[in-house]
């Protein structure tokens, strides 16, 4: 009976510990939504909004200088098609394309925040948890995009579909396979 009674407090402190655990690794970017999937949590609204003429986002005045230099980069390589491993090799000068990762890889870099490419996985641990004020990179196994100042940088579900490659889009991409990442201070 005694053995009984010990097996099941053992149980009781290994399901605890278990359902702590798994809270603990379930606290991130995502929350219960009531279909029981995790939800998308947008990134707060910036304190002013960028503009997007002709293709190019203009940053507004009160914005951080690394949020100016990270759409001064994201400007240079608008237009440039769409290439897988594009943006890799080297983040201080131009591709001939660009990948997603490439695309916020060399945006970031052009910022001083980073010095060389990453893939969109590796996107998912970069900087800080959870949507920043100014830069909210998101990331998962196959695909990254980046809001910047209210601005999405991203070469897929563009405002104009019949581009390919990097471009601005004032519409913000609703997905919860996405982990949030941002940079210190952004």
């Amino acid at each position: 009976m005694k053995q009984l009674a010990l097996k099941n407090s053992l149980c009781a402190v290994c399901a605890l510990a278990l359902l702590a655990a798994l809270l603990v690794v379930g606290t991130g970017t995502a929350s219960a939504s009531p279909t029981g999937g995790a939800a998308f949590v947008p990134p707060p609204p910036p304190p002013k909004k960028a503009k997007v003429v002709g293709g190019k986002a203009i940053a507004p005045r009160n914005a951080p200088p690394a949020v100016k230099r990270i759409i001064r980069a994201g400007n240079r390589i608008i237009g440039k098609p769409y290439k897988w491993g594009g943006g890799h090799g080297s983040v201080k000068k131009l591709d001939r394309g660009y990948d997603c990762s490439g695309t916020l890889s060399y945006a970031l870099a052009g910022a001083r925040l980073m010095r060389s490419a990453l893939t969109s996985g590796s996107f998912m641990s970069w900087g800080r948890s959870g949507p920043g004020k100014w830069v909210t990179v998101y990331a998962h196994g196959g695909h990254a995009y980046m809001v910047v100042a209210g601005l999405r940088l991203d070469t897929s579900m563009r405002d104009d579909p019949s581009r390919t490659g990097p471009g601005w889009s004032k519409r913000l991409r609703r997905d919860a396979a996405f982990q949030a990442r941002h940079p210190r201070n952004l």
